[in-house]
């Protein structure tokens, strides 16, 4: 049997990459506009990019949304060290694939490979343009038959070497915008990707859903008491570099209490 996934006016088949029994995100409103940002941005023939402070959920919501789509993500953590030509093997890869490519701290990447880099991310967009059915343009694999796998389209030239291209692969950036060390996108870069703010996560709901997965009965209660400590503690204490109240942080200390509360459930 087939299945089809429709989020707003993006239609597509689950695609059956064996993911594995893996973790899940909690599904926030956050989580939720940033997947709907960027599978319109999929819909658009374009990448997506969601900014933010770190600890908010950037690559994890990109890793989950290829998860529920059943398609692979490869999460590359980018650096100055990354040239050029790196980065078109990594296209190349993506495109011939199928797969989500995810760089993470995107701006790492120094300004004159940046400026290559378009010129690269845009020849793979246009010829998914070029190859998708001209009577359904916004919706790649949304006709395809039953337990199609996801298949070759053609050959095209990418810089000197001839490939074939799968349509679903997808490009997605993450910043952390204002940091030390990092470079301003070019124009022409950040015209191919989508961009979504993700500044705050819904702290609660994320607590209340771990402690309730770790074994905790009343966990709504105790969700409101952690986020309501962890936030003062933000307010309050002084700035330093080892004090963390952000969302990794949380996510040790729940996950500790839930060990805890298995060794000794009586307690």
């Amino acid at each position: 049997f087939d299945v089809d996934i429709r989020i707003t006016d993006y239609k597509t088949k689950y695609f059956y990459e064996w993911v594995g029994n893996t973790g899940r995100l909690v599904i926030t409103p956050l989580t939720d506009r940033c997947y709907v940002t960027l599978t319109t941005a999929i819909r658009l023939f374009l990448g997506g990019a969601p900014a933010g402070p770190a600890g908010t959920g950037k690559t994890e919501t990109t890793k989950d949304l290829s998860r529920g789509l059943g398609l692979p993500c490869y999460v590359f953590n980018c650096s100055d060290q990354m040239n050029y030509q790196t980065m078109a093997d990594i296209f190349r890869g993506l495109s011939q694939a199928g797969a989500w490519g995810c760089f993470d701290e995107f701006n790492r990447i120094p300004i004159e490979v940046l400026s290559v880099v378009a010129t690269q991310v845009k020849t793979v967009l246009d010829v998914s343009i070029r190859f998708s059915d001209p009577n359904n343009r916004e919706q790649p694999y949304a006709n395809l038959p039953a337990g199609t796998p996801p298949v070759k389209v053609g050959e095209f030239d990418f810089f000197g070497d001839k490939i074939s291209l799968v349509p679903s692969c997808g490009f997605f950036i993450t910043m952390n915008p204002g940091y030390a060390g990092r470079t301003e996108l070019p124009e022409n870069l950040k015209a191919l990707f989508r961009s979504c703010a993700m500044i705050r996560p819904n702290l609660e709901a994320i607590c209340e859903n771990m402690l309730m997965a770790e074994g905790f009965v009343t966990a709504k209660p105790l969700a409101v008491k952690f986020v309501c400590l962890y936030s003062l503690s933000s307010e309050l204490l002084s700035k330093q570099a080892h004090y963390d109240w952000g969302l990794r942080a949380v996510k040790s200390v729940l996950r500790v209490a839930g060990k805890l509360k298995r060794a000794e459930p009586e307690v």
